[in-house]
């Protein structure tokens, strides 16, 4: 039995559609005063095993909150088998204290999600590896980069340098380009002097290439249009620009069309105009093999 919660209704039913499960029906509405009603639309045998598909991206509070709804409800229906799908899993970008006495939002969530008896999660290219590390249940950290691979491999007619805007987003790139036997390389800062800086590609030269950005999660864009300026300026014949987890806040869309890209594209992790990607099978394979 597949529940899609309000932010990831269409992947959860792709999911199902792969899955050749059921889809669960639920009602949700909001109260005049912004609080939420929920009802379980169908009935669930006790020994169903259940498996909720809910991204807890933007509005964060709203999408967790009809998760632990959810969640409860499937309890007072004696569900004990439960599987929870967040392919983008809100409050875990902090995942340790870096201040005295600051709340690590990831360990919160992972306490409250825990709470309610879940099995099993399911996430898609968690921020930190050591997110999994907060919880006591089995936490499956899935790539996106096979399904963004396969996009590119099936809309490009050449194939493109796969890019990382920074160290830190290189083995996203490094994993793509292997799949597509392609170059890839990384955006790095060199000092020339004490009061200069450049930065340029680590390894290889964009001059003349088709050039793919790739980026785990891209928020207000500002990595991206500074990735796009840099490439331009280098000689690259395109740049498109690809991520798992559409964030694109303040108008980062428009500032990246804006900086020369030729496109945005993203996985359905969050609901977005650019969200062409689908998870559905990667999901549904991961769920398979278990």
């Amino acid at each position: 039995m597949i529940i899609g919660g309000s932010a990831s209704q269409s992947l959860a039913s792709q999911v199902a559609i792969e899955l050749n499960d059921k889809l669960c029906s639920l009602e949700t509405k909001k109260f005049p005063d912004g609080e939420r009603y929920l009802r379980i639309k169908e009935d669930i045998p006790e020994d169903e095993k259940v498996i909720i598909v809910q991204s807890t991206g933007y509005p964060q509070d709203e999408n967790m909150m009809e998760l632990f709804f959810i969640l409860d409800t499937l309890s007072d229906m004696n569900i004990t088998d439960i599987t929870v799908v967040s392919p983008y899993l809100g409050y875990s970008r902090q995942e340790r204290r870096f201040k005295e006495v600051e709340c690590i939002s990831a360990k919160a969530t992972a306490r409250l999600i825990q709470t309610f008896g879940v099995k099993r999660l399911i996430s898609v290219n968690l921020h930190e590896d050591s997110i999994c590390e907060l919880y006591d249940i089995p936490v499956d950290n899935l790539s996106a980069m096979p399904a963004i691979a396969e996009h590119i491999k099936e809309t490009f007619e050449v194939k493109p340098v796969i890019l990382a805007p920074d160290k830190g987003a290189q083995n996203f790139a490094k994993e793509i380009a292997t799949i597509l036997d392609t170059d890839y390389d990384y955006l790095e800062k060199v000092r020339l002097s004490p009061e200069v800086v450049e930065t340029k590609t680590k390894n290889i030269s964009v001059q003349d290439k088709s050039v793919v950005i790739i980026d785990d999660i891209i928020s207000t864009g500002g990595t991206i249009v500074n990735a796009i300026e840099i490439l331009k300026e280098q000689g690259a014949v395109s740049v498109d620009v690809f991520c798992v987890h559409p964030v694109l806040v303040n108008d980062a869309v428009l500032k990246i069309n804006a900086a020369g890209a030729k496109s945005v594209q993203a996985t359905n992790s969050l609901k977005s105009d650019v969200s062409v990607i689908s998870l559905a099978k990667t999901i549904a394979n991961h769920l398979k093999a278990l």
